[in-house]
């Protein structure tokens, strides 16, 4: 019984440290794009430019594992707040970005094709943005001017306005999950606190409201309003600030290997990867420990 509880103990020490143990990649940022559209799956693109190494943390153990660890430490629910990525996880566009801008460009000149569109936009999109160690400032205008006219050949300032003002409404975006209100409002009622952690520019806020989703969060963090950008730990630490937590106790959900579970890691928080540990909000909240 001695032997079986000091093995017991190595191993929730040595998950402990590894899911602390992260790679430093707080000085850049994955060059997919946030506001217009999702080339494709973001775990998957973040894994084919991420360098290879040995499993840890969750994936050593499997989250249930984790989940156990996580009880017997701290009680039935194992989290004092969730943290939740907006693209890819909470939201996701509606239409391919490339047909957007063709449908709405074609009134003012744009010939490219779809596939012309979407070349050229990930070429803009993988240029280094010179004006600010930021992409997303304020309202992220002269980003996007950029690459709207760099997709389409076309720097009509009317055409512009209308694409950037088009992603503020609810046409351009839909809740991935649909069960999604049920279980946050779940989540708080037994005092779990809820947050959006996003690389976005100020918009954020109007398509959380144009989607009637705003007042389900204690709190949104908002990468163009903290100046910081995942996988930079310091949009996780503000996040928690808002909510009155501490890193050791928030998890955060995204479908960012890198962005979301690396620099959620590397901020103190658990970090659970959308698409993979988890598939659904539902999902989430039962491993917190909160039955929806």
């Amino acid at each position: 019984m001695a032997l079986m509880a000091t093995t017991r103990t190595k191993v929730c020490g040595f998950l402990s440290r590894s899911l602390r143990a992260g790679p430093c990649v707080n000085r850049w940022w994955r060059a997919d794009p946030i506001c217009c559209s999702f080339s494709s799956s973001s775990s998957a693109s973040a894994a084919a430019v991420a360098p290879q190494r040995e499993p840890m943390g969750l994936e050593v153990l499997g989250v249930k594992d984790y989940v156990d660890y996580r009880r017997s430490r701290c009680g039935e629910i194992t989290h004092k707040a969730l943290l939740v990525d907006a693209a890819g996880t909470l939201l996701a566009p509606s239409q391919p970005m490339a047909q957007i801008y063709r449908e709405i460009g074609e009134k003012y000149g744009v010939q490219y094709s779809e596939a012309e569109i979407l070349n050229r936009y990930r070429r803009a999109y993988a240029q280094p943005w010179g004006r600010s160690r930021l992409r997303y400032v304020n309202d992220g205008r002269p980003f996007w001017q950029y690459i709207v006219s760099s997709s389409t050949g076309c720097s009509d300032s009317e055409y512009f306005e209308e694409v950037y003002n088009y992603y503020t409404t609810d046409k351009a975006w839909h809740l991935c999950d649909p069960e999604a209100e049920k279980v946050f409002k779940a989540l708080r009622k037994v005092g779990v606190k809820v947050a959006v952690v996003s690389n976005f520019d100020t918009r954020l806020r109007h398509v959380l409201k144009a989607l009637n989703c705003d007042h389900w969060f204690d709190a949104v963090a908002v990468s163009a309003e903290v100046e910081a950008e995942k996988p930079n730990p310091t949009i996780f630490l503000k996040a928690c600030e808002l909510l009155g937590v501490k890193p050791e106790d928030a998890v955060h959900v995204g479908d960012d290997r890198r962005n979301d579970i690396w620099g959620a890691r590397d901020a103190g928080c658990d970090a659970w990867l959308w698409g993979s540990d988890v598939h659904s909000f539902k999902e989430v909240a039962q491993r917190i420990g909160v039955q929806v």
